[in-house]
């Protein structure tokens, strides 16, 4: 406001003394010269308003933040846990709830106004201008939340509030404010809705406990969440499918939530494995587990889960391995083991820590191998074969990026004959190549033979005289690309 410090928020001591949003910090002073006022910091209060969406999750799993200074919980069909056996209507019943809400952000410091309605955009309005559910004409036409010249256009044609909106013919309305105006209009009047973006998406499957004491013992914790995952792998069961991404909220009783993701190499329901993998997901935490004065709710959510066949057992114990006897039960069970090793291991180190290698369709060397997290889904593709007899195509070991070599040739555009790397000179009893790789010719730059595709490179299979095998490349073609090209070293073979 022309150059003035306003205050944008005020805690409930300087509401008490007569402070309000949108004051002017020098009025404030004058006031009371002892105030204190602090620089705003959106970033702050976004990540706090993340903290409170995260508690309200206990209340319902869509739950979505709406900045600078609302939440909205959707709380269809939610209401009924706080009605003991059916004894309130379903409207008392969400009135209790969004009161537990309040009396929580309350016990935390912070005032709350609610509001309930059919749509978010009606609960949100109703919400900030101190309002009930019926109460929708009452609004301001500021709760339309249009740009401020709209706002005044409409009070300048004595339109001050939803009701009178509502009453005028909504064609001549399009026409004169555009159609957004018709579009917010139809959300606060409930005629139209949108969906939330919820903090956190729904899972397949979710289960839960709420505890009338709150339980602070670990084992106590993880014995529930157990629990949790036979009653969600019943549920999974029925649907023939397994769990690939399990997560698991866990609300204290000071509105406080702490979170554990486990994800698993392939869909399960094996209550064993979950135990392991839990068991290596808390001992990995980077803050072990606080609970405080205890958790009074635990939920569980199935993320992600995908098809899993049942197996057939036999009674010596163990799954049947179809026609071929032992030697597929013997494959399967390896495949079981590694994925069950691979989903220990993401879990205890993290999951970007242990990969797995794929092939990639390239001829260029270091981009024909990606290595991508071990737990990722990914269409498995055959490696080429060389036929028997021919060396191998690439080396066992790559550099990442090429090391610079001194190489000395015969001829300039000829093969090395003496190369010197990390100060050891190797003398070439024998070599192959070259085996020219051409750059991407189609990302270079028009006119520019050095351009963004890079060069050529001639690869050449050499051997030292004491037998030591290696992978070297001049980068460039001599004369053509590069007066003087340089050479690398890419890897070593075994």
């Amino acid at each position: 406001m022309h150059g003035a410090q306003i205050l944008t928020a005020v805690d409930r001591q300087a509401a008490d003394l007569g402070l309000h949003a949108g004051m002017k910090l020098a009025d404030a002073r004058a006031r009371h010269p002892e105030l204190l006022a602090f620089d705003d910091d959106l970033l702050a209060d976004a990540a706090l308003l993340d903290r409170l969406a995260q508690s309200c999750l206990r209340y319902t799993p869509m739950v979505a933040a709406a900045p600078p200074d609302a939440l909205i919980l959707d709380i269809t069909g939610c209401a009924h846990l706080y009605s003991k056996k059916g004894a309130l209507t379903e409207k008392a019943a969400e009135t209790r709830l969004a009161e537990d809400a309040e009396d929580r952000l309350d016990a935390a410091g912070f005032g709350a106004s609610w509001a309930i309605a059919g749509t978010a955009d009606a609960a949100l309005a109703l919400a900030r201008h101190h309002l009930r559910e019926g109460a929708e004409y009452q609004l301001p036409v500021s709760a339309l939340d249009m740009d401020e010249r709209t706002h005044r256009a409409l009070e300048r044609a004595g339109l001050y509030n939803i009701g009178d909106l509502a009453q005028r013919p909504r064609a001549a309305l399009v026409t004169r404010f555009g159609a957004i105006l018709s579009v917010k209009l139809d959300r606060i009047l409930g005629t139209e809705d949108r969906p939330i973006n919820a903090l956190r998406p729904l899972g397949n499957v979710s289960a839960q406990r709420r505890f009338a004491e709150p339980i602070a013992h670990i084992d106590s914790v993880t014995g529930c969440i157990e629990s949790l995952f036979s009653e969600a792998a019943g549920a999974l069961q029925e649907r023939g499918q397994g769990a690939r991404m399990i997560a698991m909220l866990l609300f204290r009783c000071d509105g406080a939530v702490d979170r554990l993701d486990i994800e698993t190499g392939a869909p399960t329901r094996d209550n064993a494995l979950f135990k392991r993998l839990l068991k290596e997901r808390i001992a990995a935490l980077n803050d072990p587990l606080n609970p405080g004065f205890g958790y009074d709710m635990i939920r569980m959510s199935i993320v992600v889960s995908e098809a899993l066949a049942a197996q057939q057992y036999q009674l010596e114990g163990g799954s049947n391995g179809g026609a071929n006897g032992g030697s597929n039960r013997g494959r399967q069970n390896n495949q079981d083991d590694q994925t069950a090793l691979t989903g220990q291991l993401s879990t205890r180190l993290g999951r970007g820590r242990v990969r797995k290698f794929q092939p990639a369709d390239s001829h260029i060397p270091e981009q024909a191998l990606l290595a991508l997290p071990a737990l990722d889904d990914i269409l498995p593709q055959k490696w080429p074969i060389p036929q028997a007899g021919d060396p191998p195509l690439r080396p066992l070991h790559m550099f990442d990026p090429p090391q610079r070599i001194m190489v000395l040739a015969e001829v300039p555009d000829g093969p090395p004959y003496r190369f010197t790397w990390q100060r050891t000179t190797h003398q070439i009893a024998r070599y192959e190549g070259p085996e020219r790789i051409a750059s991407q010719w189609w990302q270079r730059k028009d006119g520019q033979q050095a351009g963004k595709g890079g060069l050529t490179r001639d690869y050449y299979r050499v051997e030292d005289v004491r037998g030591r095998r290696y992978w070297l490349f001049r980068h460039g073609l001599y004369g053509h690309e590069k007066p003087n090209p340089n050479w690398y070293i890419h890897g070593l073979f075994a």
